[in-house]
């Protein structure tokens, strides 16, 4: 790896520890917001979702002119964003007025990630599996802080606490960020210099990838990876009361379990990652969730869900949709900014449908969607697999 880029990925690292927070911290303070925004715990849920129609608003473009204008200005409008929806909503007046920040903050994390995972690709790209996975390890670790300092916020009588220290926190990694180097910066630098370019690792085709087939399975797969994870992430403690007749304090202790997978992929994950391409990561990751999942519906026992819930959290949401758009950037290396943009304007369509097709169906349906999920995830990624080796030279490839 490149020491030179270790200080920008751990001020990029830390941003995202403050996403982590931003996602959950409008549910965890639902009563004192509710009062604040003259609702109820019904419209506080509203203006949670307005996140996932802010990041679809920003993907779709901020890709495109990442690559257009460069990585730190997308980080940049990235904390803006994210500053301005941690301080306004403590003053927001009403739901309308949270609504249209909770929409900014859908848009500060489409900039994030437009600037962000090809910042990553670009520091580390022998190792772009393992940068990009530990962004997952980043928003565990966040939503791991967050309770800790609602109970300090709680014994201070002051919830607003929680967000006076994420915004003040990505305050200041700004001024860290603005100091630090980014490789496409540096690149341009030595171009304009008439520098020679240090030796990049490059990757070598055998055959010139096809949009339509490994295109469009990466597509799919963008949508089927979010949905896989986040289906389970939204229904698990439901579906164990209603199939296995767990109580609530049991059903709800599943997301731990589901949670604990997940840090300890990220953690085998970015050891495993130095050595190992990612696609070979991808192929027995996607299997293994598709039988878990399938165990879980088809044999619903509080055991089974139990450790399904460990294999899914590991194995699904522990960094497989990270790693499985490094291996798209590998296939199609050009404009990894609008490679990022189209891979995750799918994940976030997803976290649209499954909520709005699985509030509609019954649980037992829910989970049986999950499969098809689950198995569709595992075909996209046995195409994938064979066709990374169709067309990219691993021997020649640096």
């Amino acid at each position: 790896m490149e020491k030179k880029y270790f200080p920008t990925a751990l001020s990029l690292y830390i941003n995202y520890i403050i996403h982590g927070i931003g996602v959950i911290i409008i549910s965890q303070n639902s009563d004192a917001l509710a009062l604040q925004w003259h609702t109820d715990t019904a419209g506080v849920m509203t203006v949670v979702s307005m996140l996932g129609i802010g990041r679809l608003i920003a993907i779709v473009f901020s890709g495109y002119l990442s690559d257009l204008f460069g990585r730190k200005p997308f980080v940049f409008l990235g904390i803006a964003s994210y500053v301005l929806y941690f301080l306004g909503l403590i003053y927001a007046p009403n739901i309308t007025v949270a609504m249209i920040l909770t929409v900014i903050a859908g848009i500060a994390n489409s900039f994030l990630d437009s600037g962000t995972y090809p910042a990553l690709m670009e520091s580390f790209p022998k190792h772009a599996g393992t940068a990009t996975v530990l962004i997952k390890a980043a928003v565990q670790i966040g939503q791991w802080i967050l309770p800790w300092i609602l109970i300090l916020a709680s014994t201070l009588g002051m919830y607003q606490l929680s967000f006076y220290i994420a915004a003040i926190v990505l305050i200041l990694n700004a001024f860290w960020i603005w100091k630090v180097p980014f490789p496409d910066e540096d690149a341009k630098a030595a171009e304009a210099a008439g520098e020679e370019k240090p030796e990049e690792t490059t990757t070598v085709f055998k055959a010139k990838p096809n949009m339509f087939i490994e295109g469009a399975a990466f597509v799919v797969y963008g949508f089927i990876s979010q949905a896989t994870f986040y289906t389970i992430s939204q229904f698990i403690s439901a579906y164990a009361k209603a199939a296995a007749g767990m109580s609530n304090n049991a059903a709800s202790l599943l997301l731990s379990y589901y949670s604990t997978g997940t840090l300890i992929c990220v953690a085998f994950t970015a050891l495993v990652g130095l050595k190992i391409r990612p696609v070979n990561l991808v192929l027995p990751y996607t299997f293994m969730s598709m039988i878990a999942i399938g165990a879980m519906t088809m044999f619903p026992s509080a055991t089974v869900l139990v450790v399904g819930s460990v294999l899914v959290g590991f194995f699904a949401a522990g960094g497989v949709m990270q790693l499985g758009l490094t291996v798209m950037g590998e296939m199609f290396p050009a404009g990894k900014g609008t490679i990022t943009s189209i891979f995750y304007t799918f994940g976030s369509i997803a976290s649209f449908a499954v909520p709005f097709i699985g509030g509609r169906i019954s649980i037992q349906n829910v989970m049986w969607m999950d499969t098809i999920f689950a198995v569709i995830g595992f075909v996209i990624a046995v195409i994938v697999f064979i066709r990374y080796y169709q067309t990219i030279d691993t021997k020649a490839s640096k």
